[in-house]
């Protein structure tokens, strides 16, 4: 798969090219993160056994960038529709009763990102004064993320949504 084969085609809606466009971007961001993230256990692998001077700003940065990872991750599976998820007994079931659950699990998403996004920005709010020990920076960068996913998550699961009321498939759609 090439580089441009990721990029969303300009004849989707505006809205759904936004979207692509808004996962991908967490996707990059997740990435060079995870590189960033192997990268500096190298360095402190170096550091302990070669250098005998254990750096100790990594414990603290691996910990922030682990959660950055985990909620961008989060949020662009949510619109990929890659995120974990247990459908063989849902798929067992009548397609009434099957339709059903969807909407459910759909509305359930939306229920949960809001949570998640107003659970994390007073995470983030209450503890933006306290410093992260060894890096200096805000204590609220930890649950930033957290208000990221939870945003996207609802928004790209209102778009399933609106999928499901138009009588569609997410995943052919979003």
């Amino acid at each position: 798969m090439s580089f441009a084969e990721l990029i969303p085609p300009p004849s989707r809606h505006p809205v759904l090219r936004f979207f692509d466009l808004a996962a991908f971007a967490c996707m990059v961001v997740a990435g060079l993160q995870l590189v960033t993230l192997i990268s500096i256990f190298g360095w402190l692998v170096f550091g302990r056994y070669v250098l005998n001077d254990t750096p100790t700003w990594v414990e603290q940065l691996a910990l922030l960038l682990v959660v950055w990872i985990t909620f961008l991750g989060a949020a662009a599976g949510v619109w990929t529709r890659a995120h974990l998820s247990v459908d063989f007994i849902r798929e067992a079931l009548p397609p009434p009763i099957r339709r059903l659950l969807y909407w459910l699990a759909v509305i359930g998403m939306i229920i949960f990102g809001a949570c998640l996004a107003w659970q994390g920005w007073g995470l983030a709010s209450g503890t933006w004064a306290r410093r992260i020990p060894m890096l200096g920076i805000a204590e609220g960068w930890r649950a930033v993320p957290m208000v990221i996913c939870g945003v996207l998550t609802v928004l790209f699961s209102c778009c399933h949504l609106v999928a499901l009321m138009r009588g569609q498939d997410p995943a052919e759609v979003c």
